[in-house]
């Protein structure tokens, strides 16, 4: 195994899928490692948006240690990602499902769709990336094939075997982790041409 000096130890790629540690958050931080690399390599400006919130109510048990202990969301957010890749807008929406036969649509609320339908309307290259934590696979979907879906199909989830049909396995690569770029330049070649 590897250690490196500041004394944590590298994952061993073959226990990748089975560490418990992936699950919860990880997809996110795996999404904002990846977008860090494409902003130090110039490759594009993407950013997790942050989610708007009122404070309340702060606790300062010492002055360098001020604690918000009471907040409300301003207004419902809308998707977690956006910003610019070769001269085109990109927005998308990153979740992660615990499901190994279905994506529940109650993930992806009303006022997102809404949101990745307009900014469609208005040119942007949208898409809603999607990991199944226990088969350690993260699909990416355009965002009109997805909402069109839960438009019409009359479910409460989108099976997982649609995923396989509809969306574009991104495969994992250390240094970027959920290297999406790669799918949009094969998915969206013509609106990147334009």
């Amino acid at each position: 195994m590897l250690n490196y000096p500041n004394g944590h130890h590298a994952a061993d790629p073959q226990t990748r899928k089975n560490s418990a540690s992936r699950r919860g958050m990880e997809l996110e931080k795996e999404i904002n490692l990846t977008n860090e690399y494409y902003l130090q390599a110039d490759q594009a400006v993407i950013y997790k948006k942050p989610t708007p919130i009122t404070i309340v109510k702060v606790d300062y048990p010492a002055r360098n240690k001020a604690k918000i202990s009471e907040a409300y969301f301003k207004i419902p957010s809308t998707t977690d990602y956006n910003g610019i890749y070769r001269g085109k807008y990109i927005d998308f929406e990153a979740k992660e499902c615990q499901s190994k036969t279905s994506f529940p649509i109650k993930s992806i609320h009303a006022h997102q769709i809404e949101h990745l339908e307009r900014v469609v309307r208005h040119g942007a290259i949208a898409f809603v990336i999607v990991r199944f934590v226990l088969y350690d696979e993260t699909y990416l979907v355009d965002a009109l094939t997805m909402t069109d879906y839960i438009h019409t199909c009359g479910r409460s989830s989108i099976p997982y075997k649609w995923f396989q049909e509809h969306g574009t396995l991104i495969p994992y690569s250390y240094v970027k982790p959920v290297d999406y770029l790669q799918i949009v330049d094969r998915n969206y070649a013509k609106e990147l041409a334009e």
